[in-house]
């Protein structure tokens, strides 16, 4: 809705409609920006949506105009170029062949070409992508006209050749006609050779007039010679004679080229007949195809100009990071920050000329158009462009001289016609406003327009030399200063734009470096009011500590970036040390599990020693083997399971030790009697249960109050064979009827040896010979339960079986 304030009534109604949009578009330069966009269309239909582009009307038109040219560029990096076919301009064939018409060999080629674009389009757009549902869309609704094509291409070979095989009538009618001149030309090279013939022969050739075989003959023998004279030479010396002999021949040549006409007519109505029924979707196809040109044009000219999508919004909120004007050199390009209409609506830019204040507005009035008619823009990302209904510019010089119109009178025109149609959150861009009058009245002028476009919600930017201006960005709301930096020592601009802070025109000191006398700026600076002069100064005294605050933030940048950089590489040299340290850890693990694997098989051979008696009093020794052997599969467990999940455990080792103190193996959860005392390089020997082993006193705890187990030794002789029982027996490589009395005679062996749990080693294979063994466990009188093997003990290629 349109928000007028009570002097906007006093405007005339000027009508805001296609002069002013070409007149901005015109002065913003976006014309030149269609042509170059136009360079990168494929086809002439796509050029011509170029060169006709506008920004648009709608906010979600403009939305999924920019979605369009994001998608195009997604496309273009996957294929590196352009990844449509060219096609031509078939828009008159199809309006022909929907009124039935027969199409020429070229038309029925370019039409052809249209649909192989149309099929390279649906290959290349239409997959399983799912970043680019637009152009996928567009393809995927295109129609499917390959046997159409092909039948095309196959008949028609050139615009002036239609094949031979395009039909079998025109194969067959054009293998006679080569008979038929094959038959006259060998008659007339009989006639060339006869020596009737020679001495009338201009020549010895055979060749053609009116599209008949005939001979050149000498005047002078035209009686000699019986034929159709069908013409003469300039000079009248020669006679081209067709020769009766060769008449009927040619007249039989001429109708079967007739008929040849006739069938290539034929074809040429066939297939333009298969057309017909497609001719309207093929129009449609056709527009989809040169709007696919045109995106992918505009995704190219984005590719090139390093161009990047714009945030849009609909609040008239402007935040342009480093933008770069298009058409000026990338390579001297300064790039500039910009923002507008989120803390402030209107912008105030000052500073020398040739500065860059006039090139800063064009380049917001240019990007803002390019954003609205779905172009990225030469910016970095996170930059955010706002939809406007209307860009207005008065920008540079129009006086004429036929309509008696001054400078002045040329931008005021301009300017009725701005504040005439201006609307809330419209951009208006205005270069030196109030200039070419009086320039205390040019001054007021400006600010009063100013404070109306404010009250308006009009986003405007505006370029000027006034300190007024500047004083009345600083006191009015809604107004921001800028200006354009200016190197004094050097006499250049450095093109950069610092908001917040307004500009000197630098005049006394450029005239200085210039070599105007000091007496004379001396002069000059006597004359500004005390006024300008204390403003002037706030000015120069702001933008002193503008640039020192600007070089404090690089050094902060600088500081910060270093830091991080520090940071990042005590952090990498902190996993590196955590990664070593869990290497170093497992690996330690593993050499303290190969140790005790290697006990646990020392153990096994020693209780089976010990369980050669099998009397009553073995009972106590079988129980305290039984306890040492679970303490050992438990420390094996426990060490597999700390292999899984490393730990960080601390514990104090004893600095001395006695003999008889009572220490825990740490790594392996085990406690130990100390036999001597620790050696010149700290070994301990001890002993766990019946193992004696040695240990590194760095690996061992001290334990409190626990006195060390009483050893038992039980060494019984009866008048029967001694024998020793071992803990499990192996069956593995019997068959089941065979390995079944095994394990009875060994599960009696181990009741009468008292053992409490024994194992039955199967292996794994196929599973017959375990399941068979578990069966057979399960009615056994001697089993009280049976389980199978875990980590360790040899999982399923063992049974654990737990005797009654």
């Amino acid at each position: 809705m349109q928000r007028k304030s009570l002097s906007a009534c006093a405007y005339p109604a000027y009508e805001s409609g296609v002069y002013m949009q070409e007149r901005t578009l015109r002065v913003l330069e976006f014309t030149t920006i269609r042509a170059t966009l136009a360079t990168h269309a494929l086809t002439p239909s796509g050029t011509e949506i170029c060169e006709a582009l506008k920004p648009h009307d709608y906010f979600d038109t403009m939305l999924t105009a920019q979605a369009e040219t994001e998608e195009a560029c997604v496309v273009l990096s996957y294929y590196g170029g352009h990844p449509m076919a060219s096609f031509p301009d078939a828009r008159p064939w199809l309006d022909l062949c929907s009124k039935s018409a027969t199409l020429t060999p070229k038309a029925l080629l370019e039409v052809a070409a249209v649909m192989r674009a149309i099929r390279s389009a649906k290959k290349t757009l239409v997959t399983e992508r799912e970043n680019t549902p637009l152009l996928t869309g567009m393809a995927s609704v295109m129609g499917f006209y390959q046997s159409i094509e092909e039948d095309i291409t196959r008949a028609i070979l050139t615009e002036d050749e239609i094949a031979d095989h395009a039909s079998p009538d025109l194969y067959d009618i054009r293998r006679k006609k080569r008979k038929a001149s094959d038959r006259v030309r060998e008659k007339l090279n009989d006639m060339l050779r006869s020596s009737a013939y020679q001495r009338c022969l201009q020549e010895a050739i055979v060749t053609v007039r009116n599209n008949r075989y005939v001979l050149p003959i000498k005047q002078e023998y035209r009686s000699q010679v019986a034929g159709l004279v069908h013409d003469q030479s300039a000079s009248g010396a020669t006679l081209f004679i067709e020769p009766m002999a060769v008449v009927e021949i040619n007249n039989e040549l001429r109708q079967w080229e007739a008929k040849e006409k006739a069938e290539i007519e034929r074809i040429l109505q066939a297939l333009s007949a298969s057309i017909a029924p497609y001719a309207e979707q093929l129009k449609g196809d056709f527009t989809l195809l040169s709007r696919l040109d045109f995106t992918f044009a505009k995704g190219l000219m984005a590719r090139n100009q390093r161009a990047c999508a714009p945030k849009m919004n609909n609040e008239g909120r402007i935040r342009i990071l480093r933008a770069r004007h298009p058409l000026i050199d990338p390579h001297a390009v300064v790039p500039v920050d910009i923002r507008l209409g989120q803390d402030f609506t209107a912008l105030i830019i000052t500073g020398p000329n040739t500065g860059g204040k006039t090139v800063t507005i064009k380049t917001v009035g240019l990007l803002s158009l390019m954003a609205q008619a779905g172009l990225h823009i030469p910016a970095d990302l996170g930059t955010e462009m706002s939809f406007f209904e209307d860009v207005y510019a008065d920008i540079g010089d129009e006086q004429s001289i036929e309509q008696s119109l001054s400078t002045f009178s040329s931008h005021m025109t301009n300017i009725v016609s701005i504040m005439a149609s201006a609307k809330p959150r419209d951009l208006a861009l205005f270069d030196e406003l109030g200039a070419g009058t009086d320039p205390t009245e040019g001054a007021a002028l400006a600010q009063s327009l100013l404070t109306e476009l404010i009250a308006r919600d009009v986003r405007v930017m505006a370029t000027t030399h006034y300190s007024e201006l500047k004083a009345f960005a600083l006191t009015t709301e809604g107004a921001e200063n800028a200006s354009m930096e200016f190197n004094v020592e050097t006499l250049r601009p450095t093109f950069r734009l610092s908001i917040g802070v307004p500009g000197k025109s630098n005049a006394f000191e450029i005239s200085r470096k210039l070599g105007l006398p000091d007496a004379i700026i001396t002069k000059a600076k006597e004359r500004l009011s005390a006024d300008t002069i204390r403003f002037e100064d706030v000015i120069a005294n702001a933008e002193y500590h503008r640039r020192i605050a600007h070089k404090e933030r690089l050094l902060a940048e600088e500081a910060h970036a270093e830091t991080q950089r520090l940071r990042n590489e005590a952090e990498l040299l902190r996993s590196e040390m955590e990664g070593k340290r869990e290497s170093q850890l497992k690996k330690a693990k593993e050499d303290a599990k190969r140790v005790l694997e290697t006990a646990r098989r020392e153990s096994e051979t020693i209780l089976s020693d010990l369980k050669k008696l099998r009397k009553e009093g073995m009972q106590a020794v079988d129980r305290q083997a039984q306890a040492l052997r679970k303490r050992l599969d438990d420390g094996l467990d426990s060490l597999t399971e700390e292999l899984r999940e490393p730990t960080d455990t601390v514990f104090a080792p004893p600095t001395t030790l006695r003999i008889g103190d009572v220490v825990e193996i740490v790594r392996l959860n085990q406690n130990a009697t100390v036999l001597a005392k620790p050696d010149a390089r700290g070994d301990v020997r001890l002993q766990a249960g019946i193992l004696n082993l040695t240990s590194h006193i760095s690996q061992l705890r001290l334990v409190k109050e626990v006195s060390p187990p009483s050893q038992t030794s039980v060494r019984t002789q009866t008048d029967q064979l001694v024998r020793s029982v071992p803990l499990e027996i192996d069956v593995r490589g019997l068959a089941l009827d065979e390995a079944l009395p095994e394990v009875d005679r060994y599960l009696d062996e181990a009741m009468m040896a008292s053992y409490r749990e024994v194992s039955v080693i199967h292996g794994k294979g196929t599973g017959v010979l375990r399941r068979g063994i578990q069966a057979h466990l399960k009615r056994h009188p001697h089993v009280k339960k049976y389980r199978q093997g875990v980590y360790g003990e040899g999982e399923e290629g063992v049974t654990v079986i737990t005797l009654k």
